[in-house]
């Protein structure tokens, strides 16, 4: 097993009832999402922010100079041709992030996997096949890739969890069908999913960060 992906973390004054970690986008890092959390107006669930940096290495679509990233990207269409080793190794490593929020007294009922475009990507990458339930999936402009074992490998443990999903109307990395597919194939196998368009590209909407705080307070306070 990799060693723990370096982590920007805040904290709760007092001891953390509740987890979500945050997976950012391609070339970005963890400091990319970290401005929103005051923007949430969440600070009396007492929730532990963790937001991991993405490994740095060549991304084939970006003529291979490395960056951060979570998988690689061999296509502009996204899903034609994919980097199942890459998704499957990040996969691992968010589990591990996973099972060290557990040792840390956060039960994973209490804990939210979210992530923007490829952090989306690997939410539901991960989420969808972790052994546990969760507290919920927060998938902003993003896609589920390897799409066509999803059916086979999903587990129970999270059928029934709610997951929130966001795009925009204008996004031109990850078109909008791009993301409509992916609800539209969640709903089919029975997820219950909360979906928003804005009107905005690639990037996050200031309603967009009101409704994943109500998302977010809606979820973990319906939690024992």
């Amino acid at each position: 097993m990799s060693e723990l992906l370096e982590c920007i973390e805040l904290n709760p004054e007092k001891e953390a009832r509740y987890a979500v970690i945050w997976l950012h986008g391609l070339g970005a890092d963890g400091n990319d999402f970290v401005p929103i959390v005051p923007e949430l107006g969440l600070d009396d669930l007492n929730i532990r922010f963790v937001f991991p940096h993405a490994p740095v290495q060549p991304v084939t679509v970006n003529a291979g100079m490395p960056m951060r990233s979570w998988y690689d990207i061999y296509v502009t269409d996204l899903v034609r041709r994919e980097d199942a080793k890459g998704l499957r190794e990040s996969q691992a490593r968010v589990e591990a992030l996973i099972r060290r929020e557990i040792e840390q007294g956060i039960p994973s009922e209490r804990i939210v996997l979210a992530g923007f475009s490829q952090g989306c990507a690997m939410t539901l990458q991960t989420g969808l096949r972790w052994p546990e339930r969760l507290a919920g999936l927060v998938c902003l402009s993003g896609y589920l890739p390897l799409a066509e074992v999803i059916d086979k490998e999903r587990h129970a443990a999270n059928q029934d969890t709610p997951i929130f999903m966001a795009h925009g109307t204008q996004d031109p990395v990850v078109p909008l069908q791009r993301g409509e597919n992916t609800r539209k194939l969640l709903e089919k196998m029975g997820y219950d999913v909360e979906w928003h368009t804005y009107p905005m590209p690639h990037s996050v909407h200031p309603h967009e960060v009101r409704d994943i705080a109500k998302f977010l307070r809606q979820i973990l306070t319906a939690q024992p």
